[in-house]
Order: C-alpha cells, then sequence, then structure tokens
C-alpha cells in the first residue's frame, strides 16, 4: 500500500517537473518572439509600395481610367500630408455626364442634300468646328461628308481625317444622329457652280440662321461647302438635343485613330511609372509669340524674328502689337521661368514629374534653362518615346499634338500656361469627365507679382506662395455654370467674350445627381 503511494508521487512529481519546465521554455520563447506593430517597416512592406501599385496599373489601359483614384489610395496608405493640398481632384458636386437625347429626339430626317466641311486651324480648333458641323447637319437635315483637315495652316500638316481619328468609330456612333459618309458621291464631284454652293457661315449663329438662311439653299444646290469650321454655332441658346449631340460628337464619337491612341497610353503608362505627374500645356512656341506679339525675356533679334513671321503671315489681321500691353492685360502666355516661379509657389517639390505637351519651345533650352533647374524631371513624347514609336508621327503636327492631348486628359494635374485652343479643349473634356485638378494660371494677377519680383520689391518664399494659393483656390476645375459675355460688349465682341461651349459642357451635359453624390476621393477617405 505504501509502495503505491510512493510510486503515485513520484509520478506526480514527475509531472509537475515537466510542466514547469514546459511553462518556463515556452516564457523564454516568447520573450525573443517579435510582434509586428504598425510601426515596423516590415510590416507596412504588406502594403502596396510605389513600385509594385505602378506595375499594377500599367497593366490597365490609361483611358477613361481611374489611375487618379489608384493614385490617391496610394498616397492616403503611405500618410502624404501634401495629397490634399497638391493632387486631390476638386470635388464634382454632384455632376455626372448626361449626354443621351430627350425623349422627342428623333432618328435623322431625309436628307436634303450633301455638307461638306473644311475645317481649319490646328488639331483643337478643328475638333471643336467638326462637332459643330455635325450639330449643323443636323438642324439642316444633311448628309455630312467627312470633313477635311486644314493642310494650310502655319503647321502645313498633310494629315487626311482617317489619320487623326478613328473614322468608322465617328460614323457609327453618330448613325443615329446624322448621316455621315467618307466621300462625296462621284457623280456630285465635278457638279457645276449651281450644283454647288460655297459658304462661310456666320461666327457664333444660333437655330433660326441654319434652318432659315442656310437651309434655304436646298431650294438651289445639292451641296453645301462651309468654308470655315470654327466658331460656327452659338455657345449658348440652343435647344437641349443640340447641346447634347455636340457633346456625343467630341466626347464619345471623336476618337483618336487607333494608332495615336496606342502610343498615347503608352506615353501615359510611362509618366504614370514616375507617379502622379503634371502635365504642362507649355505654350511658348514659334507660332505664338509671333501671332500673340509677347516677347517677354526675349532678344531683340528674336522679338524681330518673331515680329518677320507676323507680317509674313496674310490671315494674322493684326500687325502692329504693344508686348508690354499685351502683357499687363494677361494676353501673354506665361514664360518657362514664370511657370516654374508659379510651380514652386504652389508648393510642387522638385523631384515632381512634369509631362511638356507642346511643339518645339521656342529658344530650345536656352529658355527651359530656368524651369529645368526647378524641375529635373521635365518629360516629352521626344524623351518618353524611342524614334521608332515615333517615327510615322514626324511631321505631322496634328497627330503629334494628339498624343499631347491624351497625355494631358490623363494627367493628375493639368496646367495651361495660355488659355489657347488645346488648353479649353483639355479643360473642358477634364471636367466632362470628372478628371483631376485643371489649374487655369491667373495671367494677369501674376505678371503683377512677378514684376514685383524682378524689380526686387517682393522675393519668393511664404508670401508670395500664400497670395498665389488664394489667387487660384478657385480655378481648380470643379464644375461651374459656363459663363456668358462680358457686361457692356456688344455685337460679335458679344458671343467672343462668352465662355466657349468646350470649354465647359455644363449645364448642358453634365447633370446634378439627385442627391448631390459626394466626391469619390472624399468616399474612400
Amino acid at each position: 500500500m505504501q509502495k503505491r503511494k510512493f510510486i503515485s508521487l513520484v509520478l506526480l512529481r514527475k509531472l509537475l517537473t515537466a510542466a514547469i519546465i514546459s511553462i518556463t521554455f515556452l516564457a523564454l520563447f516568447t520573450g525573443h518572439l517579435h510582434i509586428p506593430s504598425s510601426k515596423d517597416h516590415k510590416f507596412n512592406n504588406k502594403f502596396p509600395t510605389v513600385q509594385n501599385l505602378q506595375r499594377t496599373q500599367e497593366l490597365a489601359p490609361p483611358h477613361l481610367s481611374k489611375l487618379p483614384l489608384s493614385t490617391s489610395k496610394l498616397n492616403r496608405l503611405r500618410g502624404d500630408s501634401d495629397y490634399v493640398k497638391l493632387w486631390k481632384p476638386p470635388s464634382n458636386r454632384g455632376f455626372l455626364p448626361c449626354t443621351k437625347p430627350t425623349p422627342n429626339y428623333t432618328a435623322p430626317a431625309e436628307s436634303r442634300g450633301y455638307l461638306l466641311v473644311h475645317t481649319n486651324g490646328g488639331l483643337n480648333q478643328m475638333r471643336s468646328g467638326i462637332c459643330d458641323m455635325v450639330a449643323v447637319a443636323r438642324i439642316i437635315n444633311a448628309t455630312l461628308v467627312i470633313p477635311e483637315l486644314d493642310k494650310r495652316s502655319f503647321w502645313q500638316d498633310t494629315s487626311n481625317f482617317s489619320d487623326v481619328f478613328d473614322e468608322e468609330h465617328f460614323i457609327n456612333s453618330l448613325a443615329n444622329d446624322v448621316k455621315i459618309i467618307k466621300k462625296l458621291p462621284i457623280e456630285l464631284v465635278m457638279v457645276n457652280e449651281t450644283g454647288m454652293v460655297k459658304q462661310q457661315f456666320r461666327s457664333w449663329s444660333g437655330m433660326d440662321y441654319y434652318e432659315n438662311e442656310i437651309a434655304r439653299l436646298w431650294e438651289d444646290h445639292e451641296v453645301i461647302r462651309a468654308s470655315k469650321s470654327d466658331s460656327r454655332l452659338a455657345n449658348n441658346n440652343l435647344p437641349p438635343d443640340i447641346q447634347k449631340l455636340r457633346c456625343r460628337a467630341c466626347y464619345e464619337a471623336l476618337r483618336f485613330s487607333p494608332r495615336i491612341e496606342q502610343i498615347g497610353k503608352l506615353l501615359v503608362e510611362r509618366m504614370r511609372s514616375r507617379g502622379p505627374y503634371i502635365a504642362l500645356h507649355l505654350r511658348y512656341e514659334k507660332d505664338m509669340l509671333a501671332f500673340s506679339g509677347c516677347t517677354h525675356d526675349l532678344s531683340l533679334d528674336e522679338a524681330e524674328e518673331l515680329r518677320i513671321i507676323r507680317e509674313n503671315i496674310s490671315y494674322w489681321k493684326v500687325k502692329d502689337i504693344d508686348p508690354v500691353e499685351q502683357r499687363s492685360k494677361g494676353f501673354c502666355p506665361l514664360t518657362p521661368k514664370e511657370v516654374g516661379i508659379f510651380l514652386t509657389a504652389l508648393g510642387y517639390p522638385s523631384k515632381t514629374p512634369i509631362y511638356i505637351a507642346a511643339g518645339e519651345i521656342y529658344g530650345g533650352e536656352s529658355h527651359m534653362a530656368e524651369l529645368r533647374s526647378r524641375y529635373p524631371l521635365l518629360m516629352s513624347k521626344e524623351t518618353l518615346a524611342s524614334i521608332e514609336e515615333l517615327e510615322p508621327f514626324f511631321n505631322h503636327a496634328s497627330q503629334m499634338a494628339a498624343l499631347d492631348y491624351i497625355v494631358s486628359i490623363e494627367s493628375d494635374v493639368f496646367i495651361p500656361s495660355y488659355s489657347g485652343n488645346m488648353a479649353r479643349a483639355v479643360e473642358g473634356h477634364r471636367r466632362f469627365l470628372g478628371r483631376g485638378r485643371s489649374i487655369s494660371p491667373d495671367r494677369k494677377a501674376l505678371v503683377r507679382l512677378f514684376d514685383k519680383l524682378d524689380q526686387g520689391t517682393m522675393t519668393e518664399g511664404k508670401k508670395l506662395s500664400n497670395r498665389i494659393i488664394d489667387l487660384h483656390i478657385r480655378r481648380l476645375g470643379s464644375p461651374r455654370k459656363r459663363k456668358g459675355p462680358i457686361s457692356g460688349t456688344k455685337g460679335m465682341d458679344r458671343f467672343r467674350s462668352e465662355e466657349t461651349f468646350y470649354a465647359n459642357p455644363l449645364p448642358d451635359c453634365l447633370c446634378r445627381t439627385e442627391p448631390p453624390s459626394r466626391n469619390i476621393s472624399d468616399i474612400i477617405k
């Protein structure tokens, strides 16, 4: 009996000893065990890195993509405190594209004849003109012949419509609105003067002009040839269905050719690989400076060269221009140097990738040096693409401009140095898509500040930065109603002073949801 008790005690002692050893071993082990915390670097590696996210982004086509949204997620994960100040898109205030016809909209009426169109100007001037001519063809019940692109402008571009735009998509997309054909029927090509009438449509005209004065031409002619296409249709006071048709033509039907789209997407992917980027439309090319008469920071020889160009181009009507007055009124593009000061004042760091959406900069590196010293990551289609990739577009200004257009539309921030045709087209398209920031520099106010810097009465720093940021707090591209004419203007000047339809398609093609939806960037905070 005692022997059994002894054995039991021995077994119990061994069990207790084993338990104590196990507990001690476990304590020693856990004392050296690393528990990851939110501050641990390796733990944070489980979140997407810049490189990993960018590789993912490059797999998706950038056209109408959500790349800015992915960038915003990344920045918040990384705790980027400058995101709101520099990159966050403005609120869409509940506005979304609305281009569908009204219930009363009908199929195209029986065609009364053919509308031939000779477009004029550069790429974006032609784009808006083509879209207006689609609407005009609808108004006058015409069959639209694929428009002829301008081959006689400053750029001497020989591109045809199908070289720049997707012709088949254009025709098919608008089949329920307007009949479009590629060429005039052969029997009408050589018609005499009684069969065809050449007409320069009156600028900024409304429905009455086209329904009465122009449609009356069908009584005597089978073909109407429009000699110009730019600004031939009023910005405002047109039927809703005509305005929506303009938007469908511009933002849905008028797609670039597959070859341009392919290289454009490639350029976007290569810019995206460097992170969020600015597309800078640096309108500091020879034609712009010659046309506007702007010579600030140029040498006397350069100013004289531009004056001679202006004198020799017959269709530029204004020859004598005061460059100082032009600049003081804000009619001159910002110089590359001024753009650098502007970006620094807004707070963009020197490492910011910047895409230069422009042709050849006048004066080359001599005028780009100061901007490059502030922002060395200046890219362009020429630096992002190989010679072989760009070779098909050489000597075709419209096709090269189309590449810039695509990269600008897809940018996180778009900034034009001048409010010309491309600036207005890109700003309007980005408004329509609800895409990123579009910062419109207040050139008139900026010139006064830049002059103070030159005079030494102000220096770069916090004071200048605050002034410039305050000036542009409401110039970030958020949805707003299109501006009407300037008070007191009359005649053609009244129409000329209006904000153009394609610079801001609101309220015609952007409708507010009920209740107003929140900006997607606010939803994922």
